[in-house]
């Protein structure tokens, strides 16, 4: 299901200009692809944050309207605030129904893994997103990776997930999704007799220093 949102043109460029829209509660962004000239355009915060508020996520298929003029669109790059993580910037990527492209479909971890939990052992997750190749259509919004079976030592690979039709990608069947780990004491030995752990030894180091800037300022 398709998803509008009106955008405006005209805007100028500019930090300026853009901070002003931000504190108007709009986003500032661009139109681009499909051999057309990129376009600036502002959109309503409230508006976009409901387009992508789907089952579809970030890959979700937008009816862009521009000037009367309506493009099918997703979402190419948000880019946010480092502290707030409110949007600044949004890249809008002009599609066609009938040509694949290039997309990263999030994997979620599913089931229990019960021998890793068993053995007081951690589960990592490796990569978050798959890059997969699709028509718009076609996105999956997500990967299931089911780590039900998961053990200490063994992995959930690229090759274990489930492609919809038409979905391909050209990440390494081998590549680890998610991966049984022991506990970090089991990972982290404690140093035999007579050996100074690394933190221990940078303390010990530091007291030094410490003891010699005294001695000097006496």
């Amino acid at each position: 299901m398709d998803v509008t949102l009106i955008a405006e043109t005209g805007r100028t460029t500019g930090s300026r200009p853009s901070s002003r829209l931000r504190a108007e509660d709009k986003v500032p962004g661009v139109v681009y692809g499909l051999d057309q000239d990129p376009v600036s355009v502002v959109v309503d915060r409230k508006e976009l944050r409901r387009a992508l508020n789907t089952e579809a996520g970030l890959n979700a298929l937008i009816t862009l309207e521009v000037d009367g003029h309506e493009d099918l669109t997703i979402v190419k790059e948000l880019q946010r605030h480092a502290v707030r993580r409110s949007v600044e910037h949004v890249d809008f990527l002009r599609v066609d129904r009938k040509v694949s492209i290039i997309v990263d479909v999030p994997i979620v971890l599913i089931g229990e893994a019960k021998e890793v939990d068993n053995a007081q052992g951690v589960v990592e997750q490796l990569l978050h997103a798959l890059t997969v190749s699709a028509r718009p259509g076609s996105i999956p919004s997500q990967f299931e990776a089911d780590i039900t079976d998961l053990v200490i030592g063994g992995a959930i690979r690229v090759a274990d997930l489930t492609l919809p039709a038409g979905v391909t990608t050209e990440v390494d069947p081998e590549e680890q999704i998610a991966l049984g780990s022991g506990t970090r004491a089991e990972a982290e030995p404690e140093p035999a007799e007579g050996e100074v752990a690394e933190g221990d030894e940078a303390a010990a180091e530091g007291e030094s220093d410490t003891a010699d800037a005294d001695n000097a300022g006496e």
